[in-house]
């Protein structure tokens, strides 16, 4: 098994986010750094540390999870700068999980914990094209004219976005409310998307991810997904229902 697979079988993160813990050298196997891919190994004869301990796949059944991240949280299971983390809301989940996917420093809203690897690597995927939608609220008044760009596309970081879908909400106080609905995810790609059509973003909130909605979830609270939220999503990637 490939070592970023098992990593990910153990519950420590998706398989991009094991990639990176291998990267950066926090991983032994049998004793020794590995610090790249293309590893396999045995399970249940090789042994694998992470940060000092061993680690072993998780029998129970996977924890899913919604959390409405507030402003002010970063996306990481750590930060070297102090700074408050989405994890720390999430310590008293029923068992160890990750985030699927990130919101920036200042941005809000639904943000997916979960400790299905497989899941959340194809949730991350390019190729599945999981919509996620994005309420936005940002300055001057958004024309017709800005919004046919959005949904053909802009360029951001060197290469157009997909399709959008936008709409508008309300116009006031020199704001515009509207929802954009994206099926993929760079970096910042709503508030880029918004400043190539000349309006910056005062406030992001995610509001959907697939089916998922974030309804009346409160700031800073989590709740488990329901059975048929986890049905639908895993359906939307095409996995097997567990």
């Amino acid at each position: 098994m490939r070592l970023q697979r098992y990593l990910a079988a153990c519950g420590i993160g998706s398989r991009r986010q094991c990639e990176d813990i291998i990267r950066k050298g926090r991983v032994r196997v049998n004793g020794v750094v590995v610090d790249r891919m293309g590893v396999n190994i045995l399970p249940g004869t090789d042994q694998v540390e992470l940060d000092g301990q061993v680690v072993h796949p998780q029998a129970e059944q996977h924890v899913y999870l919604m959390l409405h991240k507030p402003p002010g949280y970063i996306v990481t299971a750590r930060d070297q700068r102090g700074r408050r983390t989405a994890n720390e809301l999430v310590h008293d989940a029923p068992r160890r999980v990750f985030a699927v996917g990130r919101l920036d420093l200042d941005s809000e809203g639904l943000l997916l914990f979960t400790s299905d690897g497989d899941l959340a690597h194809r949730l991350m995927h390019p190729r599945y094209r999981v919509e996620k939608e994005y309420k936005v609220t940002v300055e001057g008044e958004v024309t017709q004219a800005a919004c046919r760009r959005l949904r053909r596309g802009v360029m951001v970081q060197g290469r157009p976005t997909l399709p959008a879908q936008v709409r508008i909400l309300s116009r006031e106080n020199g704001t515009t409310t509207l929802t954009i609905t994206i099926s993929e995810g760079r970096k910042r790609q709503v508030r880029e998307m918004m400043r190539r059509v000349g309006h910056p973003v005062k406030r992001l909130i995610r509001i959907r991810e697939g089916a998922l909605l974030l309804g009346d979830l409160p700031p800073g609270k989590w709740r488990l997904l329901t059975a048929e939220e986890i049905a639908s999503l895993r359906s939307e990637v095409r996995l097997p229902n567990p």
